[in-house]
């Protein structure tokens, strides 16, 4: 349902989303920027027909024993059954147009199976974000914007995608906001955008990519708008607009 000034609330942890204030159906924005939302983006950039999340691994294994392709990670490593694991770089071959892949990682498709029953779930980051703000501002609905962090805990990488998106909507002045999480991360993306690069290395993440030898996708994950792909949510499917 259409609202009149529409808000933006930021739930910096998946553990925040469960006490969101924003009530009815909102659009609900999940991002997992290193790596999960990225990667997903990217396979539907590169002609991806359909991607199905899953929480549970007992269920994608299950998916990829009747022979579906099959996207599985847990704390950054590929799992030994599945076809790709969750690196943006996996998804960009045009070998999968018009394929349908089951997708399951650590915290990004967590965060979907949460929310899915909660609004309408959109998925965003950098490389999307003016697509994303333009869907959005179409929409004219009240926005959550769901970071996943790392196992319930907040991540920089991921309040620094949700001040962006928010510095986006609110130059259309229909759009407001009222909560301290959203204007934490807000600040947070204007002191820091002009230098993303050297500020994601006091992240977490980053130094479990560098164990994982996969830093090497910050350079595309950071990078903003080189895609218009933007996921959403029908039934149990994710499909671009």
């Amino acid at each position: 349902m259409n609202v009149v000034n529409p808000t933006i609330e930021v739930c910096l942890t998946p553990a925040e989303f469960e006490n969101k204030i924003t009530t009815g159906k909102p659009i609900i924005v999940i991002n997992d920027i290193l790596r999960a939302t990225t990667s997903i983006i990217t396979a539907f950039h590169y002609g991806v027909e359909k991607i199905i999340p899953i929480a549970d691994i007992k269920k994608a294994r299950e998916y990829k024993s009747k022979g579906m392709l099959v996207a599985a990670e847990r704390n950054g490593v590929k799992l030994d059954f599945a076809d790709f694991g969750n690196s943006p770089f996996e998804f960009m071959t045009d070998e999968l147009k018009g394929k349908i892949i089951i997708y399951s990682s650590t915290n990004g498709t967590q965060a979907i199976e949460k929310a899915k029953t909660a609004g309408e779930v959109v998925l965003g980051a950098f490389i999307n974000l003016k697509a994303l703000a333009e869907w959005i501002l179409s929409q004219n609905k009240n926005v959550v914007i769901y970071c996943s962090g790392w196992k319930n805990t907040v991540s920089i990488e991921d309040t620094l995608f949700a001040g962006a998106l928010t510095e986006h909507l609110l130059e259309n002045h229909n759009y407001n906001t009222s909560f301290d999480s959203t204007q934490i991360a807000l600040e947070l993306w204007r002191l820091e955008k002009h230098d993303l690069g050297n500020f994601i290395k006091r992240a977490a993440h980053y130094k479990r990519l560098q164990k994982l030898n996969a830093i090497d996708i910050l350079d595309y994950a950071l990078t903003l708008n080189t895609t218009e792909a933007v996921p959403v949510m029908r039934n149990n499917y994710l499909k671009i607009n």
